[in-house]
């Protein structure tokens, strides 16, 4: 009988936290904590490469290896990185990863995984950190 009881009386789980709420908790982005631009490749906070079709993630959390995103997956994925992962505040770099012989139908998805991946991240008050291509 105490069983079923104490199974009745169980509280629910917490909802989720709003992942935008959980990136906005992060400490704003400090520029001054940034690499110089010649130290790019040094980039500790997160660090995002648009594709085609896919979203890498890439941080130091992980021994920079790479996580395969979709577009919708990127903020509540990177809400859920813990705070080691944001040593220069809530910024992330970006590099659009375009080569010369993109097609057009491509170069049309990589804008639009960009405007995407942007717009959500902007709502989100995260830094975006333009990367050039090398």
């Amino acid at each position: 009988m105490s069983f079923a009881y104490a199974a009745c009386s169980r509280q629910a789980a917490p909802p989720p936290q709003d992942p935008v709420a959980l990136l906005r908790a992060i400490a704003p982005a400090d520029p001054t904590k940034y690499p110089s631009s010649a130290q790019n490749k040094h980039w500790d906070n997160p660090y995002l490469i648009i594709r085609t079709g896919e979203i890498a993630l890439l941080t130091a959390v992980t021994a920079n290896e790479e996580q395969i995103l979709k577009p919708p997956q990127v903020v509540t994925t990177l809400a859920g990185l813990p705070a080691s992962a944001w040593p220069y505040g809530r910024a992330v770099a970006i590099l659009v990863d375009e080569k010369p012989a993109t097609s057009e139908s491509d170069k049309s998805s990589l804008r639009r995984n960009r405007g995407i991946v942007e717009g959500e991240l902007q709502d989100a008050g995260v830094t975006i950190v333009w990367m050039p291509e090398s």
